[in-house]
């Protein structure tokens, strides 16, 4: 069976292709940017992809685009009260433009409602805040992103011939108060909806906490025993809770269980064998089109938008499936500005080497 998912690939340079773009209205902005400040704000340290990933992706390209703008960087770390106080710090601090991931999509109300009163400009990322318009909002697509890593689970689970009858998957959502885990979670039960297998029971994950996740998965173990056939996981924090609570409970083999971000923990899980997928986010593109925008919006220009979000101007990213049939070739192999998404070395370490082998991937 082909696993892959069918979607169109993102090509790799497509941030870099919109400064070029947007370069020489850049260029001539950028000695009225001179010294301008922008923050990024992120919300929490569960996925190690901001300090990583996205904030790198932003600061080049802001470097890139405007060499003199100063750029303050801060992460909440699962607190909205830090971050309304990030926020705070920053405005005082003179920023124009407002990357914004909220920790509470609600409480970001508030800030952008303030920032757009002082002419500060808000880019939504990652997660939208529905209940006003930012500027722009960026992200990957959070709903395809749910409904692939369903689809691919239940595609998996026919293929190895899971009969439906007296068994079900569990369902780790993310946090309640992030607004793109509501759309994950959305494209989940969608990717599920034809799949033909019960679903024993959901969960939301508070601050997308894995000892949360792996608490109630422990509960659910208990309860519903060798009738969980897998679990869908909303990321690779919540996916790695999940597996380690059935090998707690002396679950062997694990169930297949989904995840998203394609952290390095995540991908040596599909390595060992103990998650069935992820979802491949280059983070730094997605962070590198935050700070194109955010020169943009500053330029007095108006930012390249695909479509319109909760009545936010949009630009959203297509997202790339991973499983072990495929991740060598779209995660070592494949380079964003001339480095592997992730390094076989880091990869292979230690108990991983063996699996590398299996899967034709040498440090």
């Amino acid at each position: 069976m082909n696993r892959r998912l069918k979607m169109p690939l993102l090509a790799v340079p497509a941030a870099t292709a919109l400064a070029l773009a947007l370069g020489g209205a850049h260029a001539a902005a950028a000695a009225q940017l001179a010294n301008t400040t922008v923050a990024f704000l992120m919300p929490d340290q569960n996925s190690t992809r901001y300090e990583e990933h996205d904030f790198p992706g932003f600061k080049a390209e802001i470097e890139k685009l405007c060499p003199t703008c100063k750029v303050l960087y801060q992460n909440a770390n699962g607190d909205a009260t830090r971050q309304q106080q990030q926020f705070n710090s920053v405005m005082a601090q003179g920023a124009k433009a407002i990357v914004l991931d909220p920790v509470d999509s609600s409480t970001a109300v508030s800030f952008v409602k303030q920032a757009q009163s002082r002419g500060v400009k808000v880019i939504a990322y990652d997660r939208p805040i529905p209940s006003t318009p930012a500027n722009f909002y960026v992200s990957f697509n959070n709903e395809e992103i749910g409904k692939a890593i369903a689809k691919s689970l239940v595609d998996h689970l026919k293929a190895e011939h899971v009969a439906p009858k007296d068994v079900g998957l569990l369902e780790v959502n993310g946090s309640p108060t992030d607004a793109a885990a509501g759309l994950i979670k959305k494209g989940v039960h969608e990717g599920l909806a034809e799949g033909g297998y019960a679903m024993l029971a959901e969960y939301d994950t508070p601050d997308w906490a894995p000892p949360k996740a792996q608490q109630w998965v422990s509960g659910q173990i208990s309860r519903f025993g060798r009738k969980i056939i897998g679990v869908v996981a909303a990321n690779d924090g919540t996916g790695g809770a999940a597996i380690a609570a059935f090998k707690a409970a002396g679950v062997n083999p694990v169930p297949p269980v989904t995840g998203n971000d394609a952290t390095v923990a995540g991908l040596q899980l599909i390595i060992a064998g103990d998650q069935y997928n992820t979802i491949s986010k280059p983070s730094e593109i997605v962070g590198g089109a935050a700070a194109d925008a955010a020169v943009a919006l500053l330029s007095g220009e108006t930012p390249k938008a695909d479509t319109t979000l909760f009545g936010t101007p949009t630009r959203l990213f297509t997202p790339t499936l991973v499983t072990a049939d495929n991740l060598k070739a779209e995660i070592v192999d494949k380079q964003i500005a001339g480095k592997p998404i992730e390094s076989a070395a880091v990869l292979c370490s230690g108990r991983y080497a063996e699996g590398c082998k299996k899967l034709g991937i040498t440090p």
